[in-house]
């Protein structure tokens, strides 16, 4: 594993949100980050912006194929992975169950369900030749609870919470998987859910400050648990 103050660290959906918060801490704080957004746009101003050593690459998480050959250029370039981040999310438009569309049903689960599986496919089997390393899938409060209007993505995020529980049983002592929840934060995507009132929770920029020191921290004593964010 990279010395402590330089973790290898891979991130998805990395282009704005969260995502982007979380890049600037990590890089900010000395580590290594190679990250994907579907934008070829912001992923050229990520790397125009930052440089080498990090890199940053225009992946569709659904698409296995692509995710495959991200991984295979990002081991190549870091030569392992101490952690890994599956950030990248989609939400459904505000709606009952029964009017959300088969296509828009389909679209949140292949990112936030099969995009998490794609990912661990291609990056943790260079984890295990390690025996090290740290894998968070991002949940949501709406993944231990629900709420109506949102039924696709507390599924897929109910979804995430059980499949991180049964990848955390089949992981060697040494590593861990974990659900992350964020905790409420005023993001792009939840002004999508709560229109104005999500200026009432704290932004980005203010969650980035806590949870960087956070994650990174996270270790192999935490495996299967399901975590949050503090406050």
């Amino acid at each position: 594993m990279a010395a402590s103050q330089d973790k290898r660290i891979v991130l998805t959906g990395v282009s704005r949100g969260l995502g982007l918060v979380m890049a600037e801490g990590f890089i900010s704080a000395g580590h290594t980050l190679h990250g994907c957004a579907r934008s070829q746009d912001s992923v050229a101003e990520l790397n125009k912006r930052f440089g080498s050593p990090h890199k940053f690459t225009a992946v569709d998480v659904a698409d296995d194929e692509s995710v495959a050959r991200w991984a295979r250029a990002t081991l190549s370039a870091l030569g392992g992975v101490d952690l890994l981040i599956n950030n990248a999310a989609l939400i459904n438009r505000n709606a009952p169950l029964w009017e959300v569309s088969a296509q828009e049903f389909s679209d949140v689960v292949d990112v936030n369900v099969k995009g998490v599986a794609n990912v661990i496919r291609h990056f943790v089997p260079a984890m295990l030749e390690e025996g090290t390393g740290v894998i968070v899938n991002f949940s949501s409060g709406w993944g231990r609870s629900a709420s109506p209007e949102v039924a696709p993505y507390c599924a897929t995020k109910w979804a995430v919470e059980g499949m991180t529980r049964a990848l955390a049983q089949e992981l060697p002592k040494g590593m861990a998987a974990v659900a992350l929840n964020p905790g409420i934060v005023d993001t792009d995507m939840l002004r999508s859910c709560f229109g104005s009132s999500a200026g009432l929770y704290p932004d980005a920029e203010k969650w980035g400050r806590q949870a960087v020191d956070f994650i990174l921290k996270i270790s192999a004593k935490d495996n299967g648990e399901p975590l949050s964010v503090p406050r």
